[in-house]
């Protein structure tokens, strides 16, 4: 039998509501699916009945390759890697259903390295299916004027639309976390703010986010040297503190963040 490690931050899907929840959210018959994280390959059995076109899955754990190995053969391919040294778009030519029941400890840099790597106007998924720590995900998923609400928040939405499918209880997996998680749909826009290096928009929300409680002031001064026709292009009140600022204010403030570099 095979345990869990704590270290690998695994907690192994079991519950077959929730595993036919996943499954609902977007049709996979002849189409090319990545699935992160497979464990012991519980959903991986399921969504191999839905007949995809290619199965590919990253799986860091050697012990689980060996198994997902003998239990599903050439039913799969195998990336025997750590998810966050693989090159995604390199996967395959066609446009990947991700799926992912993601390590908690590194869920977000899981996420944020996908959304900074994109190319311009060529995603490499048609849409993510991913499993999250509710906290996290409330914070993906939240608005601006909202305590939850951060870089998280601003990265997330710029070039996708996300919708909450469900959250899943501690008893859904093997072992139980000690949180509840919430399963999340991505899914690319058509029209999203153009920024010319996704890097700059991490840049300027660390910098903003930095000091959450604090006013606008410091972190544009810091940035933007108190360059006053911003202020009244961007009509932005710096009394205000960052998490007041909806999306498209710090999508801006990266164009122009980038015309002065």
């Amino acid at each position: 039998m095979i345990k869990a490690k704590k270290s690998l931050g695994q907690n192994f899907l079991i519950d077959q509501n929730i595993i036919n929840k996943i499954l609902l959210v977007s049709d996979i018959k002849n189409k090319s699916v990545l699935e992160v994280g497979p464990g012991t390959g519980n959903l991986t059995s399921h969504i191999i009945k839905k007949n995809p076109k290619k199965f590919f899955v990253i799986e860091k754990d050697e012990n689980l390759v060996l198994k997902l190995s003998n239990d599903f053969k050439s039913e799969i391919k195998i990336i025997n890697d750590d998810v966050l040294n693989v090159n995604e778009k390199n996967i395959d030519d066609d446009k990947l259903v991700v799926f992912g029941n993601l390590p908690y400890n590194i869920s977000t840099e899981i996420l944020c390295k996908w959304i900074l790597n994109l190319d311009k106007n060529n995603f490499w998924f048609s849409c993510l299916i991913l499993m999250f720590q509710k906290e996290v995900a409330d914070r993906i998923i939240s608005n601006f004027n909202t305590s939850k609400y951060g870089r998280l928040s601003i990265l997330s939405n710029w070039k996708l639309d996300i919708e909450k499918i469900c959250d899943v209880k501690p008893s859904s997996f093997s072992p139980k976390p000690r949180v509840d998680s919430s399963l999340l749909f991505f899914k690319p826009k058509i029209n999203f703010f153009k920024i010319e290096n996704p890097k700059n928009l991490e840049i300027i929300t660390r910098v903003f986010f930095s000091q959450r409680r604090k006013m606008l002031k410091k972190p544009f001064n810091q940035l933007f040297n108190g360059n006053i026709d911003i202020i009244k292009k961007l009509n932005i009140n710096l009394n205000l503190r960052p998490q007041n600022l909806d999306f498209e204010t710090y999508y801006k403030l990266t164009k122009e963040y980038e015309n002065l570099t």
